[in-house]
């Protein structure tokens, strides 16, 4: 028997090629100045965040679970490592890089991507939004301060964004607004700011090295707080653009693959001297809806072009004004940012937990500026909202001598529990039916045995039934325990 396997689409398709090619050019042309800008973030050489860049989408685009998605030097990965460059030094931080890529591979295979699971919509909704203003704040500074004429510049590029497409698709309209700047600025000799005025681009290839640290335990104990955040940073926003990729394409990722892949990617950026890094949503954005690109060829590409960029043709990238780039990532905002979402239809419909869920991630995420932090206090929002409203379907109702309990008893629904019996007045023998409901936790073991103890205070019994087998294991393991003791 043989086996036939499948051949990349861009391999068969010119047009598919075509996509891909001009979507990694765009996107490398989008990378560079925010690579310069996390480079700055974070302390480091603008070479730093370049070469990281491009060893993360390099790598990425072999080990990765989400194809046409763009991993490059980051944000949050820059404000994670910030305090430890300032306090030690590049060494330490490629140093922590490395350990960082070792411990998302450990949780790669500890199973974290199944956690993805438990993010709510709304929480999704959240980071979305979040994601979209953050993109458009941080070009805010370039729009301040700056020469009349790069108002003009945004407001042309931004038109050629939205007329373009809808006269043809053939090539993306972000990489025409770039070129068609670019060559007026150079051709007019007007003034504006540049991406080579964001830094020094380098002009030779990265090399491979080890961190020049002592191997002690003190330097684990100082690296090891940054490398987890930076694992644990990189994968929550990787896993978090990976599932959002997943809804705009309507296909399904290795959530799995795409957690150890980022770590192995990391590995890689710090032995060549980067800075680290994750999935980038706005390039992402560039590439899957601004762009078409749909496989791994455009990341591959991304980070070619980069560094063939930066290292080979230096000299005309840093012609390229900053006005252009700008317009690209209003652009990516607005078309990033969930509108529906807040539309007064929807929010009247919405329920008012939904809504405080979505705020809290949105606020979290402006507050800090962290994805991170705002997706897990959305999470936790998420959690109580949950909790408080599952708590209230619990009911007691007396019928005769028995008590029926329904609903869900655990720590939120069964604190009160106890308060549902009238003790005095029930006669000597008390039947508590516990059909329709489901013990969950050790607290509501412990309200059951309350119950069972204020009856036996007043010389009564009290029997529990209709407990089902998993309600009655845990009541069995746990009546009577929880307050040895005490």
């Amino acid at each position: 028997m043989s086996s036939q396997i499948s051949r990349p689409p861009w391999l068969t398709s010119p047009k598919v090629l075509r996509t891909e090619v001009l979507a990694g050019l765009v996107v490398a042309l989008a990378l560079i100045p925010e690579a310069i800008s996390f480079s700055i973030l974070a302390g480091v050489d603008p070479r730093v965040g370049l070469f990281a860049s491009f060893t993360m989408a390099v790598t990425i685009a072999f080990t990765g679970g989400r194809p046409a998605m763009i991993s490059a030097a980051t944000g949050a990965i820059a404000l994670v490592v910030a305090p430890l460059v300032k306090s030690h030094g590049l060494d330490y931080l490629i140093a922590a890089v490395i350990l960082g890529g070792l411990l998302q591979i450990v949780l790669a295979l500890l199973g974290v991507a199944k956690l993805m699971r438990f993010i709510p919509r709304s929480v999704m909704v959240g980071f979305v939004n979040a994601l979209a203003i953050l993109i458009f704040t941080a070009q805010v500074p370039h729009l301040l301060g700056v020469p009349w004429l790069v108002y003009p510049l945004v407001v042309v590029a931004l038109a050629i964004m939205v007329w373009l497409p809808r006269v043809t698709t053939a090539v993306p309209a972000p990489l025409v607004a770039i070129v068609l700047l670019t060559a007026f600025t150079v051709l007019v000799h007007v003034t504006v700011p540049t991406v080579g005025d964001e830094g020094t681009l380098p002009d030779s290839l990265p090399t491979f090295g080890i961190p020049d640290i002592p191997f002690t335990i003190d330097t684990l104990q100082t690296i090891a707080p940054y490398a987890l955040g930076i694992a644990l940073v990189g994968l929550m926003e990787s896993l978090m653009t990976a599932k959002l990729v997943d809804d705009i394409t309507d296909t399904h990722s290795n959530k799995t693959r795409e957690s150890w892949g980022q770590g192995v990617a990391n590995i890689v950026t710090g032995f060549f001297g980067g800075m680290g890094g994750c999935a980038m949503i706005g390039q992402t954005m560039i590439n899957v809806k601004a762009s078409g690109a749909r496989t791994r060829l455009s990341t591959f590409l991304a980070g070619t072009f980069l560094l063939v960029l930066v290292v080979a043709l230096g000299d005309v990238v840093a012609l390229i004004p900053m006005a252009a780039l700008v317009a690209v990532m209003i652009i990516v905002s607005v078309s990033t940012f969930d509108w529906h979402s807040i539309a007064p239809a929807t929010l009247k419909r919405m329920p008012w937990g939904e809504i405080i869920v979505m705020l809290t991630t949105v606020a979290g995420t402006l507050a800090t500026h962290n994805l991170a932090v705002g997706v897990i206090l959305g999470v936790l929002a998420a959690m109580v909202i949950f909790a408080r409203r599952v708590a209230h379907f619990t009911s007691v109702e007396k019928i005769n001598n028995t008590y029926f309990v329904r609903g869900e008893l655990f720590f939120a629904s069964s604190n009160d529990l106890v308060y549902q019996f009238d003790y005095e007045s029930d006669p000597e023998h008390v039947v508590v039916d516990l059909s329709n409901a489901h013990v969950w936790d050790a607290s509501s073991v412990a309200a059951l045995d309350a119950i069972n103890t204020k009856y036996v205070q007043r010389g009564k019994t009290v029997e529990f039934t209709g407990l089902n087998d998993a309600s009655a294991r845990m009541h069995e393991t746990l009546a009577g325990q929880l307050n040895a003791g005490h």
